[in-house]
């Protein structure tokens, strides 16, 4: 038997991929790096990795004599016996060079970083790179730019189909999502944000009609895009949400805002936003620190655009929840 060492790097690299796949799933750190919706993907990638092991693997060991590319006169370079085969083709027995120790770094440092650095929650700091108030401003001009658009199309709706059709009301108990924010942490393991027509509908209905704006985070962006396209319809809502602490040279000593980073796909498209809120601890809190709010909803002003602003009330420390991301909602069609 002929050991072949190259081969066996990559059938350890392959082992490696779906090895850290397997445990991002299993420690629920997965979380930490794509929208959930994408969970079957990823273990479909885990499966493949392994399925791509085991037929490297057999190419680890080869017997002596037999007619392979091991056996030819000319060691070290591929045997040109078949038209198919040329110099081109590497079959993992070619000399070891500086070109191979580059590619091999490329894909393996990745995955020594996944096994051997900790996944880290994007912070303040990321945030601080990505321009959050201009993000937090720029949502809300957007918003209030497409509000005449979405009017129409509401006013559009209700005159052709004549009264809004009630939908079926499940309870809160049924969803889940209308009730308001528990103490501490609130996304649970396994957490993916789809609903229905239906639910959706009465989410955003319990938007217009609720004492208290709860930002639950199944619920959340869509929540805070209706009300930075309308600050004026909503002004003077009681709210309550969590988030975690960011704030920027300019702000005022009682001036922070409560952000959460918004996943679209993965965490490289992560995109901030969050309410500019005062009271006077403000600055006692400490960045990054994850706090829940209850307040009062006014009109504040950044860089000359207006944007929504909480009068905060009520506020306290909590806890970092487990899942720390938000997601946009996907609505599940019948």
């Amino acid at each position: 038997m002929q050991f072949h060492a190259q081969q066996a790097a990559r059938s350890l690299i392959l082992l490696g991929f779906s090895v850290l796949i397997y445990m991002l799933h299993f420690t629920g750190k997965i979380y930490l790096f794509i929208n959930p919706k994408y969970l079957l993907l990823s273990q479909a990638a885990a499966f493949l990795f392994l399925l791509l092991f085991f037929i490297q693997i057999t190419r680890v060991w080869t017997i002596k004599g037999a007619h392979d590319h091991d056996s030819c006169s000319h060691a070290g370079e591929c045997c040109n016996h078949d038209d198919h085969h040329d110099h081109f083709n590497d079959h993992g027995t070619t000399p070891f060079s500086a070109k191979k120790l580059m590619s091999y770094l490329i894909i393996v440092l990745p995955l020594l970083s996944g096994f051997m650095l900790p996944a880290k929650v994007l912070d303040s700091a990321i945030a601080d790179k990505k321009g959050a108030m201009l993000s937090i401003a720029g949502s809300s001009k957007s918003g209030q730019e497409n509000q005449a658009k979405s009017e129409k199309t509401e006013q559009a709706d209700s005159q052709g189909t004549g009264d809004d059709t009630q939908s079926p009301k499940k309870s809160d108990d049924q969803t889940g999502q209308g009730s308001p924010i528990p103490e501490g942490t609130e996304a649970a393991t396994g957490y993916e944000n789809l609903m229905t027509d239906e639910e959706y509908n009465k989410e955003m209905r319990e938007l217009e009609s609720e004492s208290t704006i709860f930002f639950n985070d199944s619920i959340y962006s869509s929540y805070y895009e209706a009300i930075s396209s309308n600050i004026d319809k909503y002004q003077g809502r009681k709210v309550s949400l969590y988030g975690f602490v960011y704030k920027e040279e300019g702000f005022a000593e009682n001036q922070l805002v409560v952000s959460r980073f918004l996943v679209t796909h993965c965490v490289a498209d992560a995109s901030i936003i969050g309410f500019l809120s005062e009271f006077p601890d403000a600055s006692t809190i400490e960045k990054d620190t994850w706090i829940k709010i209850e307040g009062v909803i006014e009109t504040g002003s950044y860089m000359d655009t207006t944007i929504p602003l909480v009068k905060v009330s009520k506020w306290e420390i909590t806890e970092e929840p487990e899942v720390p991301y938000l997601y946009p909602v996907s609505i599940q069609r019948n």
